[in-house]
């Protein structure tokens, strides 16, 4: 029997699949659907204070954008496609949102899962005070998305994309003062130093981090001349796993091994999960191939994972955590290296 499970110091996951927050994880049916399909834990639909987040809600669109940048129907779109869309926040009332939550999260105790609130911040007091109400309405952990590309286009004050480390670890500090329960910590690397950012979350008390939210995007449409969506977008794609993993991999060696990392942002397959294991993640945010495939994506992983498990001799999925990171050399350190064979060759040489 292969131990899948996943260490995030206050949690402990049956394995390392956790469903993100995203329009699938905005109902309980959805919540429901991604813990029955295999996920170890749930990240809930982002709620905030602020009602110009809620309204962004109703401009939302989503597409999903091939390998060439166009538009690529749904059902066809594969795992190379990228999500290009506008999104926003829950909208149900705030203590109908809680008392759901509550209800799902004491439901995944029967799946040895979690189902987890998340809030995407305006302000940092007002964040304080959700957090202190989702611990009091019961749920057992609080994901803290400091990330969010809207942040660059919402109305003033909806939401905010946190890229000064004296900003992350005060929004981080008022959070953690105001509950005891598993507080995660989303960064972004859009801008700024992501180094920098998780080490002052982790000393204002940040119990796990998550690398890196989607990026800020725009694309346009040659036939009509416009921008996909009308808008600028937010994008994520299996074209930045190793924009994702890199980050994983510095902030692994840089901050602390024992400080749990969740990677998301390009995983699309089991393979996926094996690399940013060994970028030094422990575990791995969902969103777009759930959208895009349906919950039947955590089964198919939990598949690779296993297989690629066995195939290796791997006992314990959590040997691997980090192994990438570690035997990463410097460039200064590295050797010179025999160079022949390249594309290029042939053209310099007139071939």
């Amino acid at each position: 029997m292969i131990d899948l499970s996943a260490d995030l110091g206050p949690i402990r996951l049956k394995n390392p699949l956790i469903a993100a927050s995203s329009e699938f994880t905005m109902t309980r049916a959805g919540i429901d659907a991604a813990l029955a399909a295999g996920a170890a834990a749930v990240i809930s639909k982002s709620i905030n204070e602020s009602p110009d987040a809620a309204r962004q809600l109703d401009i939302a669109d989503y597409v999903a954008l091939d390998c060439g940048g166009t538009i690529a129907p749904w059902e066809s779109a594969g795992d190379d496609a990228s999500l290009f869309c506008r999104s926003g926040l829950a909208q149900a009332p705030r203590d109908e949102w809680l008392e759901m939550l509550a209800r799902a999260d004491r439901a995944a105790r029967a799946r040895d899962a979690y189902v987890a609130g998340s809030i995407t911040v305006a302000e940092a007091a007002p964040a304080a005070r959700l957090a202190a109400a989702m611990e009091a309405a019961g749920l057992r952990w609080i994901e803290l998305n400091l990330s969010a590309p809207h942040g660059r286009e919402a109305a003033r004050g909806a939401v905010r994309q946190v890229t000064d480390a004296e900003a992350v670890g005060e929004y981080v500090r008022q959070v953690r003062a105001a509950t005891r329960v598993a507080l995660t910590v989303k960064l972004t690397a859009q801008s700024g130093d992501p180094i920098a950012l998780a080490e002052r979350a982790v000393r204002a008390g940040a119990d796990m981090l998550v690398l890196m939210g989607r990026f800020q995007g725009f694309m346009p449409d040659i036939e009509t001349g416009r921008p996909i969506l009308g808008s600028a977008g937010a994008i994520g794609g299996r074209w930045a796993l190793p924009l994702t993993l890199y980050w994983v991999s510095k902030c692994f060696k840089a901050v602390a091994p024992a400080m749990p990392i969740v990677a998301t942002n390009g995983v699309r397959t089991g393979d996926d999960v094996i690399r940013a294991l060994l970028s030094g993640a422990r575990a791995v945010e969902l969103a777009s191939a759930v959208l895009g495939r349906g919950p039947g994506v955590f089964a198919e992983m939990l598949a690779g994972i296993e297989a690629y498990c066995e195939r290796k001799g791997i006992a314990r999925l959590a040997e691997i955590v980090g192994k990438a990171a570690e035997a990463a050399v410097d460039y200064g350190a590295l050797r010179p290296v025999k160079r022949a064979g390249y594309p290029w060759d042939r053209f310099i040489r007139g071939v």
